[in-house]
């Protein structure tokens, strides 16, 4: 961990923390933005996962927003003691912060997750729970922990949904909730909340999760339960209870964005006919307007792992965020398509993927060396298997835990390099090397070889064709 220098003095202060950089961050931004307003600032371990850091900030008694009487017996819906919400700062997040508490009577802590999500989306977090009425809000940096555990697994298995997706928010649901239930224990809360609609697959991605870590937590799905139909009510309903709100009325498009995608859903994607507007895009250029040379890169692998980019030895996070860089500067990785969604409608969908689209072709490339036909059409069959899993939210489920070991143990020896030609919005494979290649030049020349007779072809073929020439002499009567 990087040695930090102490924070300066301040009238409100009493301890000196010493914070992870990136917490440093995060504390830095909200001291400045209000520096009162904290009776406790430390890292907190993460149960379960102690690597992880957390931030937490929580709202002084003095300025936190009065709590309704409602907390004073039960809400209108029931009784809860404290409730963790995932938090986004947007405008549903926003007004379930209120509604909880109106509908509880209970605490609401604010839980969001940087999985990579831009830096923008972060800033004044701490303000727009304090104003939506929460009286923490914990942060924790997943980015690591989001590549290394669930994106990297994914790849290394082969995982894509329906031929296309490469499940960017499907890996991301599992390892917020995660947290989230972490976070539940350590405040001691008996619920946790999500704003994910009843038409999504992402309740689903968050609820099983839920489920399979800590069965006893309650689970408040407001979009379930209250009468908000749309951004319109919500928008009365933040204006009725007195919450700030950073949107408009018109809405453009939905997007979810971490460090493996970014999506984008709703508005004219909705008409199937209609190509999408060239200014929607927000991390990859237009192939059209992508460099006129192209950029080589070489991918190292080993054990079916990505760990270096042009000799450069780098963290998932790291590797995956300069290959973003790189392959959006060229415009690749763009997919658009419709998808069948888990709750059973079809929906449509443009993301854009630059850094795995690279990662996924250079590991398969890979495979082509050290992996045998039947290992390879096996793992294959099992990668379609392995992405509904992950599509459908069952991370935790043991059948993909079970899956994942087959994958981790069949890649034991796909370890190399493969190199590549990105080039206005193609990734093409220029070679590839393994210590562990099962390619033989001696073999496969044209030349003469000792290991190959290529008189023996004619005995295998007369015995691989057996059953056809049977056949054939039955139906002519020979």
């Amino acid at each position: 961990m990087a040695q930090l220098k102490p924070f300066p003095s301040h009238p409100c202060a009493t301890t000196t923390p010493s914070l992870h950089a990136t917490e440093h961050i995060l504390f830095n931004r909200f001291w400045k933005a209000n520096p009162c307003s904290f009776k406790q600032l430390k890292p907190k371990a993460n149960v379960g996962a102690g690597r992880l850091q957390v931030v937490k900030a929580v709202l002084s008694s003095d300025s936190a927003v009065e709590v309704s009487e409602a907390k004073k017996g039960s809400g209108l819906r029931g009784k809860l003691n404290k409730v963790v919400l995932a938090y986004s700062g947007g405008l549903d997040t926003s007004v379930i912060v209120p509604w909880l508490r109106e509908n509880y009577g209970c605490d609401v802590v604010c839980f969001t997750a940087d999985v990579g999500q831009g830096i923008k989306e972060l800033d004044g977090l701490e303000a727009k729970a304090k104003a939506s009425g929460a009286s923490q809000l914990v942060v924790k940096d997943l980015q690591e922990e989001f590549v290394r555990d669930y994106v990297f697994p994914c790849l290394r298995a082969g995982a894509i949904y329906e031929r296309k997706y490469l499940l960017g928010t499907s890996m991301a649901r599992p390892v917020i909730a995660k947290a989230m239930v972490d976070v539940a224990k350590e405040v001691g809360a008996d619920a946790v909340a999500h704003g994910c609609t009843g038409k999504g697959n992402d309740q689903v991605r968050f609820e099983l999760t839920f489920f399979a870590l800590n069965p006893k937590l309650n689970i408040v799905a407001p979009w379930r339960e209250w009468d908000i139909t749309g951004r319109e009510d919500a928008i009365e309903y933040a204006k009725k209870h007195n919450v700030p709100v950073p949107v408009t009325k018109k809405s453009i498009y939905s997007r979810d964005r971490n460090l493996w995608h970014l999506s984008h859903e709703g508005d004219i994607l909705e008409d199937t006919a209609n190509e999408p507007q060239k200014d929607m895009y927000m991390i990859s250029v237009d192939p059209e307007d992508a460099p006129d040379q192209p950029e080589y890169l070489e991918i190292g692998i080993e054990s079916g792992l990505p760990v270096s980019l042009n000799g450069k030895t780098l963290s998932p996070a790291s590797l995956l965020t300069e290959l973003n860089e790189i392959g959006g500067r060229h415009g690749v990785g763009r997919i658009d398509m419709v998808e069948n969604r888990l709750v059973g409608m079809k929906s449509r969908g443009v993301y854009e993927t630059p850094g795995g689209t690279i990662l996924f072709a250079a590991a398969r490339e890979l495979e082509f060396l050290t992996l045998d036909r039947e290992t390879i059409q096996v793992k294959d069959s099992l990668a379609l298997k392995y992405a509904e899993l992950v599509y459908a939210g069952r991370w935790f489920d043991p059948l993909r835990e079970s899956m994942d070991a087959f994958m981790q143990k069949i890649t034991e020896t796909t370890t190399g390099s493969v190199t590549l030609k990105l080039y206005k919005g193609s990734v093409t494979v220029t070679g590839r090397k393994s210590p562990f290649s099962l390619y033989r030049q001696d073999i496969s020349s044209f030349e003469g070889s000792d290991i190959y007779d290529q008189a023996d072809a004619a005995g295998f073929i007369r015995l691989y064709g057996l059953p056809i020439r049977v056949r054939a002499m039955l139906q002519q009567g020979i």
